[in-house]
């Protein structure tokens, strides 16, 4: 009896173990099976599978967005430093070299048309000297005729300043972050601004240009006076003999090579034009823009500005782009006369925003933090 019942439990335990291994041997293949749908999904072994990897080129553009609003913030901040009651003009070269030209001009037409003017009346006792038979003729030192060339060539110099042209090139990525802030602060606050600088400079001011023009028209009428005046003195060095026909000589070309330096400058002046490419059109422009910014005070900035956005793909993740941005201001305020008031450093730095790129699966705000 109690064999049997001992056989009985050992056949019991013998289809337990059974049972087991089958499961165990089930559940083997089961993992197997599972593993290899697995692998059939994975890329190849010879290819590499994404590693999170870190990718700054694609987006540069997109980052910049997050600068701007820092040079923005900058401008704003900067308007709150400006010294209560007083406009800033910001500093350009370019406008001020303008401004400068344009005041020479000015200045140099009032100069050469009294210069000629004198010129004329020492030209004339010279001549009326020589008229009367037997007289002797009054020194005229050749000093006097070469006193105006100075004048012209100088006049010269700076009329061609103005007429060169004020160009932009093709802007690469982080230039031209000036004339941003330039705009940025003209928005922020425009009644403190009195002058961006080149660009636009106002309709021209008629009324200032045809006070060049009769400035100019002086100018024109002396030397034709002095045309004529010197063709008199050229017709008596022909009538005239030995040393008193080298002297008429010597001052009648001296005078024409004075006239010829007149004729340069008026020429050069391009008053017929009323455009850019006239210095004389130019002259009233800038002249105008320094009497709307008289005064008041100088800004000088430089803007530097940086975008970066960072693109982070994983092969089970997806890809993330996140924008950030830098802005470095220094500025200098100084008076007209160019004593310093103020200057300073700023920088602003954008904390990361990140961007979804699932497209239709994104949700309606394009920004998400």
């Amino acid at each position: 009896m109690a064999a049997g019942t001992a056989h009985a439990q050992s056949a019991s335990e013998l289809a337990d173990l059974r049972s087991r291994r089958l499961e165990a041997e089930a559940r083997q293949a089961l993992a197997e099976a599972e593993r290899a749908e697995l692998l059939a999904r994975l890329p190849p072994a010879q290819s590499k599978p994404l590693a999170g990897t870190v990718e700054t080129r694609g987006f540069g553009a997109a980052g910049l967005v997050r600068a701007v609003d820092l040079a923005r913030e900058l401008a704003r901040e900067l308007c709150t430093r400006l010294p209560a009651g007083r406009t800033a003009a910001l500093y350009d070269p370019a406008a001020a070299q303008g401004m400068v030209a344009a005041r020479t001009v000015d200045s140099a037409l009032a100069r050469l048309s009294n210069d000629m003017a004198d010129r004329n009346k020492a030209l004339q006792r010279y001549l009326d000297t020589r008229r009367p038979p037997g007289s002797s003729a009054a020194a005229l030192p050749l000093a006097v005729l070469a006193a105006v060339p100075a004048t012209v060539r100088a006049g010269a110099d700076i009329a061609a300043l103005l007429r060169s042209d004020v160009t932009a090139t093709a802007i690469g990525y982080g230039e031209g972050a000036r004339s941003l802030f330039a705009s940025a602060l003209a928005q922020s606050c425009p009644e403190r601004v009195s002058g961006l600088g080149t660009g636009y400079l106002g309709e021209l001011d008629w009324a200032r240009y045809e006070k060049l023009l009769g400035r100019l028209q002086a100018l024109a009428g002396h030397r034709a006076a002095y045309a004529q005046r010197i063709a008199e003195l050229q017709a008596m060095a022909e009538n005239a003999k030995g040393e008193e026909k080298k002297e008429l000589a010597a001052v009648a070309q001296a005078a024409l090579a004075q006239l010829k330096l007149v004729d340069a400058f008026v020429d050069s002046l391009k008053a017929g034009e009323a455009s850019e490419k006239s210095p004389l059109f130019n002259t009233a422009r800038y002249l105008g823009y320094g009497e709307r910014t008289a005064g008041s005070l100088v800004l000088d900035v430089d803007l530097r500005l940086e975008g970066l956005g960072i693109v982070k793909e994983n092969l089970f993740t997806g890809q993330h782009l996140r924008l950030s941005g830098v802005a470095i201001l220094w500025y200098r305020l100084h008076e007209p006369d160019g004593r310093l008031l103020a200057a300073d450093v700023l920088r602003r730095m954008a904390r990361p925003v990140e961007v979804d790129l699932r497209g239709s699966g994104a949700p309606d705000a394009f920004w998400s933090n």
